[in-house]
């Protein structure tokens, strides 16, 4: 296919500039290939320079990332990474037990859960989402912040599809939409931040829309869609929201591939950035691969969002121009690099791995 053959050279370019491929070029015999060597770089990299607490939010994608790649490849080694980083942790999610960054790391716990049925993988964060529902707040209360929904609503959905019930699921659709409403900009079909930035401005006057924000939202929805069955009553409520999210940021991606950090002002903010863009490509990927996005249409973006982030890899395996903690666009460097790009990166490459396959 033209367009897989473009998309060869060009990161066979890419990766022979930065020589972060180890393989022979004679030995190339697809896209899949070069995507999962330049993942498997990224991932030893990282993996090489912890940077945080392994229940810490910043690893959430990491791990999720992780896990996929193992998926993609059926490389044992990072299977076994994952269970030991959950036996080192007793299967505990952070210490704030109300917190949503703190119950990404259940998400990883209930994947493995699934392939290995050991209770004592989940049964932590099941007590702690119990003890939490057995306490309600409303979705805009505990989710009040756009990150929370890469946090902790895949978490529930996984909840239900490992225990068979539906209650944990249940919950997650009140809190989200409670969450959307307050956060959603149905004008922009963009999510602001929080509630602080719902009367900013950028500098060109135009409204707050950070990149990783609403890339954590787009990413999470599809996480959410992943293990939320197709009988759902409410699940076409979010693949409307997944669909017309995607029509939006697909409009706002930059000419070399990247989105930029303020998503409405890419011009005050230089540089690609990686986190965004990464959970973006993610998203694009996957929708294609679960054939709610057009693949005539979205598979330009995906591959211009793939491209970009590559070119963002050091030759030791190391991705740069991920816009460091924080809340807002932010001005970055090429050599910021946080676990969360990481993950962002792994999940984009599986998913263009799956795309490949199917080519």
């Amino acid at each position: 296919m033209k367009t897989w053959r473009i998309l060869s050279l060009a990161l066979l370019a890419v990766i022979a500039a930065k020589a972060v491929s180890t393989v022979d070029k004679a030995s190339h015999e697809s896209t899949r290939d070069e995507v999962v060597t330049i993942m498997k770089q990224v991932a030893s990299w990282q993996l090489a320079h912890p940077r945080h607490k392994d229940t810490d939010w910043h690893n959430g994608p990491l791990f999720a990332g992780i896990l996929e790649l193992y998926k993609v490849t059926n490389d044992q080694k990072y299977l076994e990474t994952l269970v030991r980083m959950g036996e080192k942790n007793q299967w505990c999610p952070g210490k704030r037990p109300r917190h949503a960054d703190d119950h990404c790391i259940g998400q990883t716990y209930i994947e493995l859960y699934l392939l290995k049925q050991e209770l004592r993988m989940i049964s932590a964060i099941r007590q702690t989402f119990d003890n939490i529902m057995a306490a309600p707040k409303k979705g805009r209360e505990d989710w009040w912040w756009c990150d929370a929904l890469f946090m902790a609503p895949p978490t529930l959905v996984r909840l239900t599809a490992a225990t068979g019930v539906q209650k944990y699921l249940d919950f997650m659709n009140a809190m989200w939409w409670d969450a959307t409403d307050h956060l959603y900009d149905s004008e922009e079909h963009l999510y602001y931040r929080d509630k602080r930035f719902f009367s900013k401005r950028e500098k060109n006057n135009k409204k707050v829309f950070w990149s990783r924000g609403n890339g954590w939202v787009l990413a999470g929805l599809c996480r959410v869609l992943q293990h939320m069955p197709k009988e759902y009553p409410h699940r076409e409520r979010y693949v409307a929201l997944f669909k017309q999210m995607a029509t939006r940021i697909a409009s706002l991606q930059q000419n070399d591939g990247f989105w930029r950090a303020s998503l409405l002002d890419p011009n005050s903010y230089p540089g690609g950035e990686s986190s965004g863009t990464g959970f973006f490509t993610y998203a694009f990927a996957w929708g294609i691969n679960q054939g709610l996005l057009p693949r005539e249409k979205y598979m330009p973006v995906a591959e211009k969002g793939w491209i970009a982030l590559c070119s963002a890899v050091e030759g030791n395996g190391k991705l740069g121009w991920v816009q460091q903690v924080g809340d807002q666009p932010q001005r970055l460097r090429r050599e910021d690099s946080e676990t969360y790009g990481t993950g962002s990166f792994l999940l984009a490459g599986c998913e263009m791995a799956r795309l490949l396959k199917t080519e």
